[in-house]
């Protein structure tokens, strides 16, 4: 029996490794304990992994393309040693200020890996630090948003903003996993 692939779509920076401000060195790439093992795990549970990162840097002029995609590069051989693999890496280029189609909270990357990769949104997940990923989901019609204290998650938890009631906050991304994990409808 086919069943349509479930995801998990997955913030970079903050999320998955130290927030760096402009990270442009994959020699600074630190995964946060227990990425590697949380991303396997839901992995394991069948979902596929998809990278969803504004990287507003570039489209500043902090750092290049290239630089971007050698971070990216470093992250997803870390993962790779161990098993862990991206179905797809999205990434928004521009400024805030800039026109974008994807750049979160846009829900663009999320349609794309529903028409790409055959994704079914309403069995798959958004982890992220920030409002953004949060609306990102949300706009797309994903099962479950889940906020992560780490990067810039705690000051967004702190800040207040009543529609955190419609997300669950957790430490890290092990503990988002295994909320996903218990959640029950997997």
């Amino acid at each position: 029996m086919f069943r349509i692939p479930k995801a998990v779509f997955l913030d970079r920076d903050g999320t998955l490794n130290q927030e760096r401000h402009y990270l442009a060195d994959p020699g600074k790439v630190v995964l946060f304990a227990g990425t590697v093992e949380a991303l396997r795990g839901l992995q394991d549970l069948g979902f596929l992994l998809v990278l969803v990162t504004n990287q507003s840097g570039i489209g500043r002029g902090y750092y290049t393309l290239d630089d971007m995609h050698r971070v990216n590069a470093r992250i997803a051989e870390l993962l790779a040693i161990e098993g862990v693999f991206f179905a797809h890496i999205y990434f928004a280029p521009e400024a805030p200020d800039q026109p974008s189609r994807g750049r979160k909270p846009s829900p663009s990357f999320l349609f794309d890996a529903r028409d790409e990769l055959g994704v079914d949104l309403s069995r798959s997940y958004m982890i992220g630090d920030k409002m953004l990923d949060l609306e990102c989901g949300w706009n797309a019609g994903v099962r479950r948003c889940l906020l992560v204290r780490t990067g810039y998650g705690q000051d967004v938890e702190q800040g207040g903003d009543a529609r955190l009631a419609m997300a669950t906050v957790v430490d890290g991304l092990p503990q988002a996993a295994e909320w996903i994990r218990n959640d029950g409808s997997l």
